[in-house]
C-alpha cells in the first residue's frame, strides 16, 4: 500500500451503511433511506465501492444490490460508477481480489465518490459484509468508514444472537471513533416475533446507548422497488434531522416507487 489514507473524507452530509454480517439486507435498508430522501426531493448519490459474487452479463460483471440501489434511489450515475470494484466470486473482497489476481484499485473508488458526491445533496455509501471484512491485505472496511467520515449506520438481524453481533460491530467502531448513528433492526418477524427477536432491541440500547431508529418487518422483495411495509417502518426516523440535510419538498403519495414523480 502506497498511503495510509486511501480515501478522502465526504464534505457533504453522507451516511455509510454497515452490517453484523453479509445477507443482513443492508442493500434494501439503504435503498428505502434513499427512497425516504427521494420523496422529499433529495438529490441522493448512492455508491457501493465493491461488490462481490456479482453477476456476469453481456456488459461485464454487474452487482444486482448496485443496481437496486440505483433503481430504488434514482441515480443518474452508470452501475460501473456507483460500483467501480466488482468480482464474481461470493468471498471477501480481499479473498476474491486475490483470486482474480488484481488489487483494489482505490483510484477507481476514489473517482468514483468524488463523482458521486459532487452531483449530490446526500450520499449513502454501504460497505460489503460486516465492518471487519478485510478489503485488501492491509484494511477493512472499518478503514474506509474512518477514512470517509460519514456516521455509521449498523444494520443487524432481528434474532437470536444479534445481541452478540451488534455490540461487537459497535465495539469496534467507537475502538476506531467511527460515529454510530443508530442501528436498524431487519427482518422482523412481525407476525410472530420469538422472545429474543422482541428483546433484541431494547438490549441493544441498553448495552451500548446506541438508539435503534428502524425495526423493518420481513417481507418480501419481488423486484427493485421498496415494499410498503419497509417503507412505512423507515418513514419513523427523521433521517433529515439525524444527518443534517434539509430537504426541499413534501414526501409524495407514492411510498413503494423507486421513481420521483413530478406534476
Amino acid at each position: 500500500m502506497i498511503s495510509p489514507t486511501m480515501l478522502q473524507p465526504l464534505n457533504k452530509p453522507a451516511m455509510f451503511v454497515t452490517g453484523t454480517d453479509t445477507n443482513v439486507g443492508k442493500t434494501v435498508v439503504t435503498g428505502a433511506i434513499g427512497q425516504w430522501f427521494r420523496r422529499r426531493g433529495t438529490r441522493v448519490g448512492v455508491c457501493k465501492p465493491m461488490a462481490t459474487g456479482c453477476e456476469r452479463r453481456r456488459e461485464g460483471l454487474v452487482s444486482e444490490d448496485a443496481e437496486f440501489l440505483a433503481v430504488t434511489c434514482d441515480s443518474p450515475h452508470p452501475l460501473d460508477l456507483i460500483c467501480p470494484q466488482r468480482f464474481s466470486e461470493p468471498l471477501a473482497p480481499a479473498v476474491a481480489a486475490q483470486r482474480a489476481r488484481v488489487e483494489i484499485e482505490w483510484p477507481s473508488i476514489q473517482a468514483s465518490l468524488t463523482t458521486i458526491e459532487r452531483d449530490s445533496e446526500l450520499t449513502l455509501v454501504e460497505g460489503a459484509g460486516g465492518i471487519l471484512v478485510p478489503i485488501d491485505e492491509s484494511h477493512t472496511m472499518l478503514d474506509m468508514a474512518r477514512w470517509l467520515g460519514a456516521p455509521v449506520l449498523v444494520v443487524a438481524r432481528a434474532g437470536l444472537g444479534t445481541i452478540n453481533h451488534t455490540l461487537l460491530t459497535i465495539a469496534a467502531l467507537n475502538a476506531a471513533r467511527v460515529r454510530v448513528l443508530g442501528v436498524v433492526i431487519n427482518r422482523y418477524p412481525a407476525e410472530s416475533p420469538d422472545v429474543a427477536s422482541e428483546t433484541n432491541p431494547g438490549m441493544i440500547e441498553r448495552y451500548t446507548g446506541v438508539p435503534v431508529l428502524a425495526i423493518v418487518p420481513e417481507a418480501r422483495i419481488a423486484s427493485a422497488s421498496i415494499p410498503a411495509d419497509i417503507a412505512a417502518a423507515i418513514d419513523t426516523c427523521d433521517w433529515a434531522g439525524l444527518l443534517g440535510v434539509r430537504t426541499g419538498h413534501l414526501p409524495t403519495d407514492n411510498p413503494d416507487g423507486g421513481r420521483r414523480r413530478l406534476g
